[in-house]
């Protein structure tokens, strides 16, 4: 038997709400359960709504939880801000102060109020709801006590001892009080009868970016502050000075773009992140890194849009700007990681990819996989680095953009004798002069167009799920993967015939091994979060689709997607197409 289950705590900004959730999702990694934490709040810089909402199983998972089993409010004029977001299981239990009457729309809950104030009063710790809350959940699921004041310790680490312990005493409370409210909680959902396994390394999206970066050789940042990328900024700027490498704050995402090319040039694997205003702002100088062929790589997490949209919440409807952004002929390379632990390696594959087909990478990551904080397997850590471009005793014959099969040129750096070269944003010939001549650009077109067939047959990224004789194939990307993967779980348990296939690299596609998968299926379903069904439009214009048994399931961001949309939309193409 699995033991699973999901609960959010629900409050204003100070209450607490996301600490109470890093704690759960720590002390539980700590001794080998699977977790998936996700966060959301308010548009605004300060204050406002915030919850935090934990998935805790036995077994591995890939998505956040479907359904709510148990939620925390301190104040229910917050959380009708996330109902629309929030669904909640039949046996969820609600966990609200006394004078805090719940709206109508519960009232097919158990709502069980209790007296948070009160309690973190009686135990000499104002302000510790959050933990008392804490303990509450702790005690009504059975999860591991001593790993979560350890964690409690740990979070509070620099605090003066009083006010550790008083924390202490707020999740004792809160377990007391929890024992009370325990009936009714199945043993599916208890796990204090689990032995503790070893434990699991806790990480952000955005964490396994920034030490990607740092892995594969990034010595160069520069950024602007965007929500939700943010913390790579603040990562690298902790980390890279350590290394030797230097991390810019710019004034924006202009300066931020155009000092990642000035730094690659000189000789540095460099790298921005930002959002998708910034990568609006960035599309110049991308040209610039496109025609003067030099690696950058930017980091875009997505958020919803368009202009300054839902800056907290996430979406996949940069996908257009990501692959078409930009004036002229413009080849670029845009990857896709699918989870926290695959933020890791496509950051590691990105640097790889610019490095050695000289190009620009565009990593378009989300909010739901950049601020997260997911279990993974720490072994997994490891990913090949292609070395930073060394050209050794080039002679007086050197071009920097000689013609070759694979587009390819020798890049030297500035300083290295014999291998100084005139570049810029103009069109130019082998030697990098400027030139306006048609059958020049109609060559060095060409020849830069020439890396992306190379990219697609050496770095055919994608990932594949279930059967290996499907009915039905689910396409899809991103972040959307793991509602997905759950998915066809769930539909081949019940003896359906279903894979998905996961492209990790959107430009250039993996078209033979997209095509094969598709061509393998009798139905096709495609799953994102743009409403304008950007990846289905972007699939059409590259391959065939069958429009007859095609279905696809679009909607805005702001809300994940969950596996039982997924399951229900298969549901509908099967009813069409019988």
């Amino acid at each position: 038997m699995s033991e699973d289950v999901t609960f959010s705590i629900v409050g204003s900004g100070g209450d607490g709400a996301v600490v109470a959730g890093d704690l759960a999702a720590m002390a539980c990694a700590a001794v080998g359960l699977h977790v998936i934490k996700t966060e959301a709040y308010g548009p605004q810089i300060r204050g406002g709504e915030s919850s935090s909402t934990v998935r805790i199983s036995s077994t591995p998972i890939a998505a956040q939880g479907e359904a709510i089993d148990a939620l925390v409010v301190f104040r229910f004029g917050d959380f009708a801000r996330f109902r629309s977001e929030m669904t909640l299981s039949d046996r969820c239990i609600v966990l609200h102060e006394p004078d805090d009457a719940p709206p109508p729309e519960l009232a097919a809950f158990r709502c069980v109020p209790v007296p948070f104030a009160q309690l973190t009063k009686d135990a000499g710790a104002p302000g510790a709801k959050n933990i008392v809350g804490l303990g509450l959940l702790a005690a009504m699921f059975g999860l591991p006590l001593d790993s979560i004041r350890t964690a409690v310790r740990k979070r509070f680490r620099k605090r003066d001892a009083a006010i550790i312990d008083a924390n202490l005493r707020a999740l004792d409370t809160g377990v007391q009080a929890g024992l009370a409210c325990s009936g009714g909680v199945s043993s599916s959902q208890r796990f204090d009868a689990l032995t503790p396994a070893a434990p699991r390394l806790l990480m952000s999206g955005n964490e396994a970016t920034a030490f990607a970066a740092l892995h594969a050789g990034c010595s160069f940042f520069a950024g602007y502050p965007i929500t939700p990328s943010t913390e790579i900024l603040q990562l690298l700027a902790e980390w890279l000075p350590k290394i030797g490498g230097t991390c810019l704050q710019t004034e924006d995402e202009l300066a931020a773009i155009g000092a990642v090319v000035g730094a690659s040039f000189a000789g540095s694997k460099a790298m921005t992140a930002t959002s998708g205003p910034g990568l609006s702002l960035m599309s110049e100088m991308l040209g610039l890194a496109s025609i003067a062929e030099i690696p950058s790589v930017v980091v875009n997490v997505q958020r919803g849009g368009p202009s300054t949209g839902i800056p907290t919440k996430s979406e996949q409807s940069d996908l257009f700007h990501a692959v078409h952004g930009g004036h002229g002929d413009m080849p670029r390379v845009v990857l896709a990681p699918c989870d926290v632990e695959d933020a890791f390696h496509t950051t590691a594959d990105a640097f790889n990819i610019a490095e050695e087909f000289q190009v620009p990478v565009i990593v378009l990551s989300d909010q739901l996989i950049a601020q997260r904080r997911e279990t993974i397997d720490a072994a997994s850590l490891i990913h090949p680095v292609v070395p930073r471009r060394v050209v050794l005793d080039p002679d007086d014959s050197y071009r920097r953009y000689a013609m070759t099969d694979d587009g390819v040129s020798p890049m030297t750096a500035p300083g290295i004798a014999g291998g100084m070269y005139q570049t810029n944003g103009l069109e130019h010939d082998e030697e990098g002069r400027p030139s306006s001549m048609f059958v020049t650009h109609e060559r060095m077109n060409a020849k830069r167009h020439r890396k992306l067939a190379a990219i697609a047959e050496k770095y055919p990224l994608f990932r594949r799920y279930g059967v290996a004789d499907p009915e039905l194939g689910i396409l899809c990307w991103g972040s959307s993967a793991g509602p997905v993967i759950e998915a066809v779980e769930q539909l081949n348990a019940r003896e359906a015939r279903v894979a998905a296939f996961v492209p990790r690299i959107l430009a250039p596609l993996p078209i033979d091994a997209l095509e094969k998968f598709i061509f393998s299926c009798n139905r096709i379903l495609i799953v994102e979060l743009s409403f304008e069904e950007q990846f289905h439009r972007y699939l059409r214009s590259l391959v065939d689709l069958p429009p007859l048994m095609t279905r696809v399931l679009a909607r805005s961001g702001g809300k994940p997607l969950s596996a039982a949309e997924v399951i229900a939309a298969a549901a509908i193409l099967e009813e069409v197409t019988a």
